[in-house]
């Protein structure tokens, strides 16, 4: 059975979406409709801006998301995938693809979610670290016993977990992780502690903004990061999209239970190979594959 996956934030880098914005009459006419829909030229600054320019968290989720479903849209027929999910932001590409959200409506979530979440970060500092070669259960239970917000927040693949929290959590957690055996502890470069308590502000805003927005049910199960289950049904899907905010992306367990549902044939739509790497470490025995 085949999966389509999205790419989150991190997979962003200079000149994503030229080549399609070139090459495809359908493609460039999607770019410029987000051009109007944001009211400004976003084309510009994934085309020709800089890393740091892409990093900004209110650019950087509008553009993969655009990136991921004007590829998604450019495949057509070849688009029929089983099941689709998402890493974190890429759970909104998946709904657009699976038609539970429609282009327009999809950009202004991710639009509205990537400002809340940058204004939360700016007015509740925080960082994040990826944990190498260390149990998910020791990972919280060292977060669970420290005094200062510091949590799980994405559970990429066996062996590699990324915590989320207060600047001094993060450091207090990332000193205990190593000194329990770690073999890395790699703090991010990242605009705010996503998936984490401190996100929660943002998470009323984005509230709001899903609410006034009407979804449909999609065309296959959409994998959903929260309760790591193949959703259908309208109302948990916006659920579970608002609660993603705060609460861990759950990469590994969604996969698993993916392939549980028999899919073995992965594709990744987007920007980058990061989901490909992942799922091979979750399960070598599945095909992957990227369209860019």
């Amino acid at each position: 059975m085949k999966a389509f996956v999205f790419p989150g934030q991190g997979a962003q880098f200079s000149g994503m979406g030229k080549e399609l914005y070139e090459k495809s009459p359908l493609a460039r006419e999607l770019f410029e409709k987000a051009n109007e829909l944001l009211g400004f030229r976003i084309t510009d600054i994934m085309f020709e801006g800089s890393d740091e320019d892409l990093r900004q968290t209110k650019v950087t989720q509008p553009a993969i998301f655009l990136h991921s479903i004007i590829v998604a849209k450019t495949l057509c027929e070849q688009f029929q995938p089983d099941m689709v999910a998402g890493h974190s932001l890429g759970e909104f590409s998946a709904l657009v693809a699976a038609k539970a959200l429609s282009f327009e409506n999809g950009l202004q979530l991710v639009y509205q979610r990537a400002l809340a979440m940058q204004t939360a970060g700016e007015n509740h500092p925080g960082t994040m670290a990826a944990i190498l070669n260390l149990p998910d259960e020791t990972i919280e239970k060292i977060c669970a016993g420290i005094a200062e917000i510091v949590v799980p927040a994405n559970y990429n693949c066996p062996g590699q977990v990324v915590i989320s929290g207060s600047i001094k959590g993060v450091d207090i957690a990332c000193e205990q992780l190593l000194a329990a055996g770690a073999k890395r502890a790699l703090k991010l470069n990242v605009g705010g502690a996503f998936h984490s308590p401190l996100m929660e502000s943002a998470g009323e805003k984005l509230k709001k903004a899903i609410d006034s927005v009407s979804f449909q049910t999609p065309e296959c199960p959409v994998y959903q990061n929260v309760s790591t289950q193949g959703e259908m049904n309208p109302e948990k899907i916006k659920a579970n999209l608002i609660a993603q905010l705060t609460a861990p992306v759950k990469w590994t367990q969604s996969v698993q239970n993916m392939i549980a549902a028999g899919a073995d044939d992965f594709t990744e739509l987007g920007p980058g190979n990061v989901l490909q790497g992942l799922i091979k470490k979750i399960d070598s025995a599945v095909q992957t594959q990227g369209v860019s």
